[in-house]
C-alpha cells in the first residue's frame, strides 16, 4: 500500500482551517464553529489532487498567544513533524497580525516547506491586504475562499507541485486489518477468538479499549496484522478527553489498514453510528468486511429487522462481504479468514490496460452515457494508475463530477464485472480535447 504524502493545516483560531480541511477531503469531517479551541486533537482525512494522486491532510487546533492550557502547540508540533508540507492559513480580512507571524516563525524553525493560504479572499478587505502578505517572502501563496470553494482548485495544484510523490513499497506480507465498530459490539471478543487467546481486555463497559493493539495471526498459509481499536462514538456523544482520543485513534487505524472489519451488534441492527463508521471507511477508501456479531441471539423477527436495516450500509460499502458470527461461542469466526484473503487480492488487483479498456467499453455498451446539450459523454481511453485501492484514470470529452450518477454506474459495473464486493474503486476522469 502506497505511503501517502502528508500535509498539515495550521494557523490561529477562526481563520478557516477546518472549513478548508472539509473542502479538501470532500466531506464535513471537521467541526466548524466560531469558538476558539473547538479543534484540539489532530484530525486526518484524504484529499484527491490530480491524475489520481492522493495526499493525507491533518487538521490542527487554532494556535493562541500566551498560555497554552490545552497544549495545542504540542499537537501542532506533532502534526508538523509527520508532514511533508505545512499549509499556513491566515484571515485575509485582518491582514498580517502578530499572532500569524509567531506561527510563521515557529514553522520556519521546523524547516518544513510552507504554503501560505490567504482565506476569505471574497471580501474587499482581504483583497486590499493581499500585498502585505507577499512581504513575508514565502515562495508560494494562494488566495481563496474556503467557505465558498473559490480558489480551492488552485490550492490543489499548488499542493501537487510541492508534495513528494507517494512511496510505493512492496505489498506487506501481512496486510493490516482494522477491527472497528461502535463501543461494546464485541470487537475485542472477536479479536481474542481470531487469535485463540485473551490478547485484549474484554469488559461490558463501553470504551474499555482506548489504545490500538496490533496482533499478528496466521491462517491457511497467510498472515494478517489485526488492529483492535477503541469504539468509535458519534462526536456529539463524546464528552471527555480520553473518549475524544479514542475516536481519533480509531479513525486513524482505518487509515493504517488495507481492510476494515466493521463489527455490528446483531441485536441493535444497523444504527446511525454504524453508518457513520462506514462513511469513514468509504472516505479512506479501504476494503470492507461486515461482521454481524451476536447472531446466535436473534429470533426470526429480529433477523428480519436486521436485514431491513442493512440496505444503506450495503450501498455505502459497495455490497461488502458479510459474515454472521458469535464471538462468545466462536460460531462463524473462521469464515472471516477466507473473506479477508479475497479482499486483499481485490484491493491489490492490477489489470493490463487492454483489459481495463475492454471493461469500460462493455459498460458503455450496456448503458448509454448521458448527453449534455446534445453532446454525449465520450470516453477516449482508460488505464489503471495504482492499486490499494485500484485507481483508474479516464480521458474523456468532459469530466464527471463526484456524485454523478453515471460515474457511480461505472464504479458499480466495474466492481460487479471484476467480482470485488466491498472493494473501493477510484475513478479519476480528466477532460481531453
Amino acid at each position: 500500500m502506497a505511503v501517502l504524502p502528508r500535509l498539515a493545516i495550521v494557523g490561529r483560531p477562526n481563520v478557516g482551517k477546518s472549513t478548508l480541511f472539509n473542502r479538501l477531503v470532500g466531506q464535513r469531517r471537521a467541526l466548524v464553529h466560531d469558538l476558539p479551541g473547538v479543534t484540539r486533537d489532530r484530525l486526518y482525512g484524504n484529499a484527491e489532487l490530480a491524475d489520481g494522486r492522493v495526499c493525507e491532510v491533518i487538521d490542527t487546533g487554532g494556535l493562541i498567544e500566551g498560555e497554552d492550557p490545552w497544549k495545542l502547540w504540542e499537537q501542532v508540533r506533532l502534526a508538523i513533524d509527520e508532514s511533508d508540507l505545512v499549509v499556513l492559513v491566515v484571515d485575509g480580512k485582518d491582514g498580517p497580525v502578530p499572532a500569524d507571524e509567531v506561527v510563521l516563525d515557529r514553522l520556519r524553525e521546523a524547516g518544513k516547506p510552507v504554503l501560505l493560504v490567504v482565506n476569505k479572499f471574497d471580501t474587499r478587505e482581504a483583497q486590499l491586504h493581499l500585498p502585505e502578505f507577499h512581504r513575508w517572502g514565502l515562495a508560494r501563496l494562494v488566495a481563496l475562499s474556503a467557505e465558498h470553494g473559490r480558489g480551492v482548485e488552485e490550492l490543489r495544484e499548488a499542493i501537487l507541485e510541492l508534495l513528494p510523490s507517494a512511496a510505493e513499497p512492496e505489498p506487506a506480507s501481512a496486510p493490516p486489518v482494522a477491527i472497528v465498530g461502535r463501543p461494546n459490539v464485541g470487537k475485542s471478543s472477536l479479536l481474542n477468538r481470531l487469535l485463540g487467546q485473551e490478547r485484549v481486555l474484554v469488559s461490558p463497559v463501553a470504551g474499555t479499549t482506548r489504545d490500538p493493539i496490533d496482533s499478528l495471526v496466521s491462517r491457511h498459509g497467510k498472515q494478517y496484522l489485526l488492529i483492535d481499536t477503541a469504539g468509535i462514538r458519534r462526536r456529539s456523544r463524546v464528552t471527555n478527553a480520553p473518549d475524544q482520543l479514542a475516536v481519533m485513534m480509531a479513525e486513524r487505524q482505518i487509515a493504517r489498514a488495507e481492510i476494515a472489519v466493521l463489527v455490528i451488534d446483531a441485536s441493535a441492527g444497523v444504527t446511525s453510528g454504524d453508518l457513520s463508521i462506514a462513511g469513514v471507511i468509504l472516505e479512506q477508501a479501504r476494503a470492507a468486511l461486515v461482521v454481524i456479531n451476536k447472531w446466535d441471539l436473534l429470533d426470526s423477527e429480529s433477523r428480519e429487522r436486521l436485514e431491513s436495516s442493512f440496505e444503506r450500509l450495503d450501498e455505502i460499502l459497495g455490497h461488502p462481504l458479510r459474515v454472521n458470527t458469535s464471538a462468545a461461542t466462536g460460531r462463524g469466526v473462521e469464515k472471516i479468514f477466507p473473506a479477508l484473503e479475497r479482499l486483499v487480492a481485490g484491493y491489490r488487483l492490477k489489470l493490463e490496460t487492454s483489459a481495463v479498456n475492454k471493461l469500460f467499453e462493455e459498460a458503455l455498451r450496456r448503458y448509454r452515457p448521458p448527453a449534455l446539450k446534445g453532446h454525449p459523454w465520450k470516453l477516449y481511453y482508460a488505464t489503471q494508475v495504482s492499486t490499494a485501492p485500484p485507481t483508474f484514470l479516464l480521458f474523456a470529452n468532459r469530466t464527471l463530477p463526484r456524485g454523478d450518477s453515471y460515474r457511480r454506474y461505472l464504479e458499480n459495473r466495474l466492481r460487479e464485472a471484476l467480482d470485488l464486493p466491498g472493494v473501493p474503486l477510484r475513478l479519476v476522469v480528466r477532460k481531453r480535447e
